[in-house]
């Protein structure tokens, strides 16, 4: 496909759905001049489970493939761990493993060729020597402040943090030169991470990239889509109940268009997707108790009539949760038939330890009833076993006074 396409055409795919795109002089150069591919990473740090917000990326990737670009996916552990360890050290590596499963079937489902895409693992090259020393020499250069501003909107800021958010951006452009790519492809709130690559990576000898930046589609419940935030995403291996059940209560305010992560979903994965699998025009369906269905072919087709309340929340959310659950369906599928996948999510997300509230003890000492474990009581009142001599008081009165040492003379 990449070879019917003209130079203007492929450049024109990739910038398709794009929010921004810095240095694309160094695109055009790549594809005109050197009439050769583009090389393109996108990373992902392996933190918490992947959601369908996923499905933005992937279908980029499908594009940039179609354009004949080579596509690298950086694996990127190690920043898992330094963001304020939202990896614990002991599950980087399974779940570096786990968002390789998720990631190969997500791209699988949209019709992305899977031999075309070259899987890197962070930790396979960020350990190394050359690495180290780069890292040195980038932080040389790179203020504390510029540091702390890159990764303002990427890495989770908290009161005295640690110095390793400090390193989350300046590795990241270095990944860049140790990849050997012409550019970088992330969402756009990574731009100040990007512009810092831009501007520091000449100071220690290495040339600058293009970088390439898809819209952030909102959360289900308004802002930013997280893996931290459970009622703002959906989980790839969600049910179909979990599914209706979060588009129900999903924010989609009637005739507002701005900031609906329905309308979102439906631009950024649902129609592209469509498109993919279809090889032509994408489709939204949106049926109707009375009257015929609603088609979507285009977006702004249906922020029109979403506005003039011809499509409402009660006819949108459902229509993307059938969607959703079709688009989900072979993904779930492969999963259940992946032992190895199975497992791996086990270790990489294990459930959380509920501890059991400790009774306390209270020693009471050996006389009162059912104290003694080594003894039996009797129907006729005595006991036998190792510890009756603990807990037996006597055979007669005599005995039982000799036994309590009382005296004739003792107080009471």
């Amino acid at each position: 496909m990449a070879e019917t396409l003209r130079a203007d055409e492929k450049i024109a795919l990739i910038k398709e759905q794009l929010q921004e795109v810095l240095k694309p002089e160094i695109i055009e150069d790549v594809i005109k001049q050197q009439d050769r591919p583009l090389v393109i990473y996108w990373g992902t740090a392996t933190t918490g489970r992947p959601h369908c917000g996923y499905f933005v990326p992937m279908v980029k990737i499908a594009h940039f493939l179609k354009a004949g670009c080579k596509v690298k996916i950086l694996l990127a552990d190690i920043h898992g761990f330094l963001d304020n360890l939202k990896a614990p050290i002991e599950l980087v590596q399974f779940r570096a493993e786990y968002y390789k499963f998720v990631t190969t079937a997500l791209l699988r489902s949209v019709n992305v060729p899977i031999e075309r895409i070259e899987f890197v693992l962070g930790s396979s090259y960020q350990l190394s020597g050359k690495y180290t020393m780069d890292l040195f020499r980038l932080s040389s250069v790179v203020t504390e402040h510029d540091a702390k501003k890159a990764g303002a909107e990427v890495v989770k800021q908290v009161e005295n943090a640690t110095l390793s958010g400090l390193i989350y951006p300046l590795m990241q452009a270095l990944d860049e030169e140790h990849l050997g790519v012409d550019a970088q492809f992330g969402g756009v709130d990574q731009r100040k991470i990007f512009t810092l690559a831009a501007e520091q990576l000449p100071k220690v000898g290495y040339k600058e990239r293009a970088h390439l930046m898809n819209p952030m589609v909102p959360g289900l419940a308004g802002g930013k889509m997280s893996s931290s935030d459970p009622d703002s995403k959906i989980d790839v291996l969600e049910t179909a109940d979990g599914v209706r059940k979060k588009l129900k209560k999903a924010h989609a305010a009637p005739k507002e268009v701005e900031g609906n992560g329905i309308i979102s979903f439906v631009e950024y994965v649902l129609l592209p997707v469509s498109a993919l699998k279809s090889g032509g025009q994408g489709r939204f369906v949106v049926e109707r108790k009375e009257g015929e269905p609603l088609v979507y072919t285009d977006i702004e087709s249906l922020k029109k009539d979403y506005e003039a309340d011809i499509l409402m929340p009660q006819l949108l959310k459902p229509a993307a949760t059938n969607a959703l659950i079709e688009l989900l369906k072979p993904i779930q599928e492969e999963y259940l038939r992946t032992q190895a996948w199975i497992d791996i999510e086990k270790k990489a997300y294990p459930p959380p330890e509920i501890k059991k509230k400790e009774k306390k003890v209270k020693d009471r000492g050996s006389r009162f009833p059912g104290a003694a474990k080594d003894v039996e009581a009797k129907a006729d009142g005595h006991v036998e076993g190792k510890a009756k001599d603990q807990v037996d008081l006597a055979a007669d009165a005599e005995d039982a006074m000799r036994k309590l040492d009382v005296r004739a003379n003792g107080t009471g």
